[in-house]
């Protein structure tokens, strides 16, 4: 099954769908505003076109790269919602069709390192050391 954007949803790959129409007017603006203020044959529009298609390349490449962690489904037309989980969305725990997970095993604590003993109450710390 394919992605499918949701207006309702603030995943990454959401939110980078509704990134092509403002930066594709904001890029259309400048280009313009260069065709407009420039006296440069280079700053024609018919010139600097191209960097529109990068604009929305760009902006494509984002929104497909993105995660869809956290991603909320689209309601289905038709009322009526396939039955399990959505291909590619996180299974919560103890759901059907979550793969069973071994038990945690804590190691127990390792030996200290070295020869570090505990200083016993009343010793100095250091037998080379004088305390006076």
């Amino acid at each position: 099954m394919r992605f499918r954007y949701n207006p309702n949803c603030s995943c990454q790959r959401c939110r980078a769908h509704g990134y092509m129409g403002p930066a594709v007017l904001i890029t259309l603006g400048v280009l313009f505003l260069l065709d407009q203020m420039g006296h440069a044959h280079w700053m024609d529009f018919s010139y600097t076109w191209p960097a529109l298609l990068i604009v929305i390349g760009v902006v494509m490449l984002l929104g497909h790269t993105a995660s869809i962690a956290g991603h909320v489904p689209r309601p289905w037309r038709s009322g009526v919602e396939p039955s399990g989980p959505y291909p590619g969305q996180p299974v919560p725990p103890g759901a059907p069709g979550y793969p069973p997970q071994p038990p945690v095993v804590t190691p127990p604590p390792g030996a200290p390192a070295g020869f570090i003993t505990p200083v016993q109450p009343g010793q100095p710390d250091d037998k080379g050391v004088r305390n006076g």
